[in-house]
């Protein structure tokens, strides 16, 4: 699968309705980045655009997965995507996503080898599914 999922945009809205995404801080703005990276490399390697200017496609899939991120109901603690116990994207980004790390994940531990590790040590985190945390919140 070397084609980028088309990833629907969201209909065209009036500028007062229109919602902002937050800005990403910590640990999931270095989530993003590290996605960021991931998908730089493959479409440099799969489009043959720069690094630093993925193509229309790959970008769309970023701003989809910028979003998803914003949204966590976890936030700061958020588990790695593998960990997580909900699934927020759609089929086709996810398989996207999934292609974008096996191809990618070998390669960054060479060209950004913090963020590799830092997201190795991210995946040992472990939260419970929503619904644990809202009964052990009642009890």
């Amino acid at each position: 699968m070397n084609e980028t999922p088309h990833i629907k945009a969201p209909p065209p809205e009036h500028e007062h309705h229109r919602r902002e995404t937050p800005p990403l801080t910590g640990r999931l703005a270095r989530e993003f980045l590290t996605m960021r990276h991931m998908v730089d490399l493959w479409c440099r390697d799969h489009h043959g655009d720069a690094p630093s200017h993925p193509c229309p496609s790959c970008a769309e899939f970023l701003s989809y997965a910028e979003c998803r991120l914003a949204k966590c109901p976890y936030g700061q603690e958020k588990p790695t995507c593998t960990n997580c116990p909900i699934h927020c994207y759609k089929k086709d980004p996810k398989e996207f996503a999934k292609e974008v790390m096996r191809y990618s994940g070998p390669r960054m531990m060479t060209r950004h080898p913090v963020l590799a590790l830092l997201h190795v040590l991210d995946g040992r985190r472990k939260v419970p599914h929503p619904m644990e945390a809202r009964r052990a919140g009642k009890g």
